[in-house]
């Protein structure tokens, strides 16, 4: 039986993953995700230890127009990965997003928490969820927010460009959550793998998400003090800044139950965006 199967090859995590050793990862040339059945072929095929899916529609404002499509991808496809490895009997993890809640309060959401997208993006991937823990096998959830990485598109990156051609920037300041590394969710995953192979009575729904709780406008606020740079940051309602796509407003993840059951602890952020800066050759 081989390593670990990972879905996803471009994207942050998959990009935190792909280096280590034991992981093969599936481009969308070898796996496309609008292609479920051959999702669980490959599967089959490989006849892995575990597999993670790292691979996700996650244009959440074109989603709005293309809902089928995000469907497909993150809905179908996880669960068709799901029933491949329970007809196995090997480890599925999964990583999902807070968007499958409606965003509202400021609780932290738990796990267990009633979910209701208020976005197409929100709604693909709880049908994923869905889909995965009706499976039947050992799986793992992972529910986490905002990623960040030195690699792709992300919120740090578009930052260090718009703060090396401006003075000032407006940021929305009411919605709360955090960062999340991408290379903590990484180790996650892995941790959770190797430990559902020992005991498959972990399977569930989890959160992962840095600490301390920020606002976007204080995330961008950080990464200009780490990087150096003296762009000033006004804080502005999300009413300022309309998007196709409806953002909640409350991201906030508790993380109690990962820290329980894996013994997994949240990760500070600011410690994984000095290490994102060095990457990207920005720490000041």
């Amino acid at each position: 039986m081989a390593g670990i199967l990972v879905f996803g090859k471009t994207g942050q995590l998959a990009r935190e993953l792909a280096p280590l050793d034991d992981v093969t990862c599936l481009g969308r040339d070898q796996a496309d995700l609008s292609d479920p059945a051959a999702c669980a072929a490959a599967i089959r095929a490989a006849r892995p230890a575990a597999v993670i899916n790292a691979a996700a529609y996650t244009a959440v404002d074109r989603a709005e127009e293309e809902e089928a499509l995000a469907t497909l991808i993150n809905g179908a496809a996880p669960a068709a990965m799901a029933q491949a490895c329970a007809d196995l009997g090997i480890p599925f993890v999964h990583v999902s997003t807070d968007y499958v809640f409606d965003g509202s309060g400021e609780t932290a959401w738990q796990p267990q928490d009633m979910v209701a997208p208020v976005n197409a993006y929100g709604r693909s991937k709880l049908a994923g969820e869905e889909g995965v823990g009706a499976a039947g096998g050992a799986y793992a959830l992972l529910r986490t927010s905002w990623v960040v990485s030195s690699h792709g598109h992300n919120f740090v990156k578009t930052m260090l460009r718009l703060g090396a051609e401006r003075d000032r920037l407006t940021i929305v300041a009411d919605q709360i959550g955090a960062p999340t590394p991408a290379r903590a969710i990484a180790d996650t995953c892995l941790a959770m793998v190797q430990q559902l192979r020992q005991d498959p009575g972990k399977s569930g729904v989890y959160h992962l998400q840095g600490a301390p709780q920020v606002s976007w406008a204080g995330f961008a606020t950080e990464i200009f003090a780490q990087a150096g740079m003296t762009c000033e940051v006004e804080g502005i309602a999300t009413t300022a800044y309309p998007t196709p796509a409806a953002r909640p407003l409350n991201s906030r993840l508790d993380c109690t139950t990962l820290e329980t059951v894996f013994g997994i602890s949240q990760p500070d952020w600011r410690l994984g965006l000095r290490d994102i800066l060095k990457d990207l050759g920005e720490a000041s």
